[in-house]
């Protein structure tokens, strides 16, 4: 239950006032047209309130309770923020006996922050599924006048999920968003728009919720926007959808990135080449790399067309990332190195130090590590002369990675400590998790094994707290490992199942070997060499599929060295 907002400040209360007075002035009709509807509400009646932001809810909230006519009037503000909340009315009932009714005054109850648990998609949403369940128990229950408070989508989410309650209304009053809301709304957007994937979860949230009600600002229920409008809405529709990709929300990201391809006005523009690449994204993030490259392709055709050369080399550093993930190696390096020569043209030297990190990658999974080290170095390089503090720890981390390879944990420890040191300056708990895993590695190789388990538990904390699901598989196999290297035989085979089970749902074919080649190493440890023999061939079979002598020689080796 809040309070009203009461500025100590004299000059806040200025501000206040007047913002309070420009708010009033824009919506003067709406607002007298509510006052009739408090001023003749008795008992229980349902009054609706369309206002977007919470800042301007606020303002309203100050206006009423200001309001001469409302001399007579006592207003109860309840706030309902849980996304989780469900059962609205016992809630409210909860709360009334709390109430310190004022004598001679007609109570009044202002619900709002309902539109966290409504939601902005999805079917039937709990609460209003009980809300429209237990309907006639508000006239017993609660016998006072509610105003509900929601912004648009919300509203109009209860009218389709809550009919019969939303059939009781007997009043809507549609606020229109006062300026300075709407720029401070925009400012705020623009200011996260870069960094969203560094944004925690919570902050991601608000983000995507923000952008929902700037997105009702230019596409209002039931009416198509024009002009501009139209681009603003196209731009939101796409900002959201990048958004979801930042929660490893593909399907969501799609639904708005698909609208924005669809609405967008110029099919030949920088932005609609955009909004193709971020769809090829979509994609990826799925795993489904043949129609994220052809997305891509669609990218890079346009950026061509337009002579547009930062587009071009976006796409092309896509379309390489998307070939390495298919361990097309060569094809992968022919693109980043179109992309190379491109920005070498340019004169674009930053954006260099991201092609020879990945290029440091084709050359550590072709096992060239000094190449691969090289790579990183003229990576780092740039990075340090940029001073980008940042993005120098995914290149540390990669180092780690070679060293380790080549066995010089204690290198790999340094690099990696230095990786998560940055990432832990800057906040990026995401990050983290990956170097998390990689100290856990080096941990369980030195036969440190409590430290071993403290960096797995730690990193897939983080994987389960993100919801990246995926990233969840490497753990898992990983902590097999480890229970096998104690002669932990049934944590073992849990934990490897727990990861086969994710690669396959992720339709990750390659990533399957490692883990089929665990299990075969683990039915030969039981001396279960039947069963061992199945799932060491069919490591086998998958290595080389994707052409990987090196593990697929381990693999055979495995097979052969197995009793008849």
């Amino acid at each position: 239950m809040n309070s009203s907002r009461k500025p100590s400040n004299p000059h806040l209360q200025r501000n206040l006032n007047s913002e309070i007075g420009a708010f009033i002035a824009l919506n003067q009709e709406v607002f007298a047209q509510l006052l009739t509807f408090i001023d003749f509400a008795e008992k229980f009646m349902i009054g609706f309130v369309e206002i977007n932001f919470p800042p301007d809810v606020e303002i309203l909230v100050e206006a009423l309770k200001t309001n001469p006519d409302c001399r007579d009037i006592q207003f109860i503000t309840l706030s309902f923020s849980d996304a989780n909340l469900r059962f609205l009315k016992d809630e409210i009932v909860k709360l009334l006996p709390t109430i310190e009714i004022e004598s001679n005054k007609k109570l009044v109850l202002i619900v709002q922050g309902l539109e966290k648990s409504i939601g902005v998609y999805g079917d039937y949403p709990p609460v209003l599924q009980d809300l429209n369940f237990v309907r006639d128990a508000y006239k017993r229950t609660v016998p006072h006048p509610i105003l509900f408070i929601l912004p648009d989508y919300a509203l109009t989410r209860l009218a389709k999920f809550a009919p019969d309650f939303w059939a009781w209304q007997s009043g809507m009053f549609r606020f229109q968003t006062s300026q300075i809301t709407k720029d401070h709304a925009i400012n705020e957007a623009k200011n996260t728009e870069r960094i969203v994937d560094r944004l925690e979860p919570p902050e991601k949230q608000e983000r995507i919720d923000l952008l929902h009600r700037l997105l009702m600002e230019y596409k209002p229920t039931g009416h198509q926007p024009v002009g501009e409008n139209l681009r603003n809405c196209s731009n939101i529709l796409h900002q959201l959808g990048v958004a979801y990709l930042s929660k490893n929300e593909p399907i969501k990201a799609r639904e708005y990135l698909e609208e924005a391809e669809k609405i967008a006005n110029d099919k030949d523009s920088t932005f609609y080449a955009e909004v193709l690449s971020t769809l090829g994204d979509s994609y990826g993030q799925q795993r489904q790399f043949d129609t994220a490259i052809t997305y891509y392709q669609k990218s890079l055709s346009i950026s061509q067309q337009l002579q547009n050369p930062l587009g071009e080399t976006a796409a092309l550093f896509k379309l390489g990332n998307a070939y390495l993930d298919l361990r097309q190696f060569t094809h992968a390096t022919t693109l980043y190195k179109q992309c190379l020569e491109i920005e070498q043209q340019i004169g674009d030297r930053y954006s260099q130090s991201g092609i020879y990190h990945n290029l440091g990658i084709v050359a550590q999974d072709l096992r060239e590590f000094e190449e691969a080290r090289r790579n990183y170095q003229q990576a780092l390089a740039i990075k340090i002369e940029f001073g980008d503090r940042y993005e120098q720890a995914d290149t540390y981390h990669q180092l780690g990675r070679v060293a380790q390879d080549l066995r010089r944990f204690e290198e790999a420890r340094r690099n990696y400590q230095q990786a998560l040191a940055i990432y832990i300056e800057f906040g990026a708990r995401y990050e983290q998790a990956d170097t998390y895993h990689q100290l856990g590695t080096v941990a369980q190789d030195l036969h440190e094994f409590e430290e071993a388990r403290r960096n797995y538990q730690q990193a897939l904390e983080i994987y389960i707290e993100y919801g990246d699901r995926y990233s969840q598989a490497r753990i898992y196999n990983n902590l097999g490992i480890f229970a096998q290297d104690l002669r932990e035989f049934e944590e073992a085979r849990h934990n490897y199942q727990q990861a086969l089970t994710i690669k396959i749902e992720y339709g990750d074919h390659y990533s399957q070997a490692s883990t089929y080649y665990a299990l075969g190493t683990l039915a030969e440890a039981e001396e279960n060499y039947a069963e061992a023999r199945v799932h060491l061939q069919t490591a086998l079979e998958i290595y080389v599929e994707y052409k990987d002598e090196y593990w697929g020689a381990i693999a055979r080796e495995a097979l052969e060295r197995l009793p008849e």
